[in-house]
């Protein structure tokens, strides 16, 4: 990530945690973590950096907070987490621009490998709890339902909900 990159994301997510500060404390912490992360190889210098600052980030956000948003993932710009507490995302998980995540939420794999992650498209929102896992694909403009249990490709502009999640397309609202 360059350093102009990390600039726009910022300014994005701070956009999207105006109103919401343990949101923006625990994406502000992800995306200087992941920075640092993402340019540790450069010298030394920046490798014990990267150490010292991802054990604070691990403390603070995992273990003090309950939210493992590891460094690893790729989340794009103007993410917004509301409440946090419980949140579950991994590692090799890809996460579009502008999406929302709630507590209780947990992106993963099936089986805990890296094989089948799901990719989630840009300004996808995630209710409180909602489960998606395995190799799945979340187009843009998804909305997962509260309590949603996913474990199939969801079209864009498509509404999820239930356990297991059925699929509702929304219709567009009449101007």
């Amino acid at each position: 990530m360059t350093l102009a990159g990390y600039r726009e994301a910022r300014r994005a997510d701070r956009l999207a945690n105006a109103h919401n500060s343990k949101g923006r404390l625990i994406v502000s912490a992800y995306r200087f973590t992941a920075f640092l992360h993402a340019n540790r190889a450069r010298n030394v210098a920046t490798r014990i950096a990267a150490a010292i600052v991802h054990a604070t980030y691990r403390g603070v956000v995992d273990y003090a907070m309950g939210v493992y948003l590891p460094v690893e993932a790729r989340i794009g710009k103007g993410l917004c987490v509301w409440h946090g507490v419980g949140l579950v995302v991994h590692p090799d998980c890809v996460i579009g621009d502008s999406c929302t995540l709630r507590h209780g939420v947990t992106i993963g794999s099936r089986d805990g490998s890296a094989a089948a992650v799901p990719v989630i498209g840009a300004h996808v929102v995630f209710g409180a709890n909602a489960v998606v896992i395995g190799g799945v694909t979340l187009g843009d403009h998804v909305v997962v339902g509260a309590g949603a249990v996913v474990l199939c490709d969801v079209p864009a502009g498509s509404l999820v909900v239930g356990n297991p999640a059925i699929v509702r397309p929304v219709q567009a609202r009449p101007s």
